[in-house]
């Protein structure tokens, strides 16, 4: 059962995003035939979230792989994701502070994420501080690229420092 399962849900990933019509077929063969597969309802919650835009349904699935099992870790970023979309910000906060002590975790995407929500909140210092802790527990060029295009992206959005005009009495006493 097994193996016929993941060879739906191996259709389906590899057809997602682009055939949605294909996806959808191979996740309701899959679901059918194995329906606690994390795999299979974790791309379920994407097609919700990413392309039918139901976040809250979404979230059913996304629920439904991690009580399945709690180290699916396939879930996580599109979860997130998608509890930023509906702006289920205090629950994305908790959750990611949860999966943090996961072991095993990707620490650098959960850091990551964890900047991106003081972004969307407009605590862009607080945002920087979990970026730096995203490279920190980065272990590859290429997301380290990643992370500082994110950096760059919250530092743009901070308010400019304005620098203080010297007022009449202290251009007067200069002279």
């Amino acid at each position: 059962m097994g193996t016929l399962t993941n060879n739906y849900v191996f259709k389906a990933l590899e057809n997602y995003p682009y055939d949605l019509e294909e996806v959808m077929e191979a996740l309701s063969y899959a679901l059918s035939a194995d329906d606690k597969n994390t795999m299979a309802l974790t791309l379920m919650g994407r097609v919700y979230a990413e392309k039918l835009y139901k976040y809250e349904e979404a979230i059913v699935y996304f629920k439904q792989a991690l009580a399945e099992n709690i180290h699916a870790f396939e879930v996580y970023a599109p979860y997130i994701n998608t509890l930023f979309w509906n702006e289920d910000y205090k629950e994305a906060e908790e959750f990611i502070d949860f999966v943090l002590t996961v072991k095993g975790s990707d620490k650098a995407v959960l850091y990551l994420k964890k900047a991106i929500l003081y972004e969307q909140l407009k605590e862009y210092k607080k945002a920087l501080t979990f970026i730096k802790l995203a490279k920190e527990y980065a272990f590859n060029s290429e997301y380290i690229a990643d992370i500082n295009v994110e950096k760059d992206r919250i530092k743009g959005k901070m308010p400019k420092k304005k620098k203080k005009k010297p007022s009449v009495k202290e251009s007067k006493s200069k002279k």
